[in-house]
């Protein structure tokens, strides 16, 4: 199986089906244990935090490199050291593989003494 870092994200339309449950989370053991399921399961979310305000808009520019790249993008809230990072599919209104896949290539941004 292909790795979750290394697949793209596909367009997806409104009415779509989201994930299940039981695929969401063996989908979230794949990813750093930072992340958690949100929003009753609609969402997964992880945050991140960082030494000083540069790192933190480095790991914002990066992030929205990749969302842009895959046309995927997150909510985020920003702070001087912290960046809370929330993904859900709104065409699905849940959760989609996308998610998880964006949140793969999110891990390998982070430094691994996160």
């Amino acid at each position: 199986m292909i790795p979750l870092a290394e697949r793209r994200c596909q367009r997806l339309k409104k009415g779509d089906p989201h994930l299940p449950a039981e695929q969401a989370q063996a989908l979230l053991r794949e990813l750093h244990a930072d992340w958690s399921l949100a929003d009753s399961g609609a969402a997964i979310q992880r945050d991140v935090r960082f030494k000083n305000y540069y790192e933190t808009i480095a790991f914002v520019n990066a992030l929205a490199w990749i969302a842009h790249r895959e046309d995927h993008h997150p909510d985020l809230e920003v702070g001087y050291n912290r960046c809370t990072v929330h993904y859900s599919t709104h065409a699905v209104g849940g959760l989609s593989e996308n998610d998880f896949i964006c949140a793969a290539r999110i891990d390998a941004l982070v430094p691994a003494a996160d």
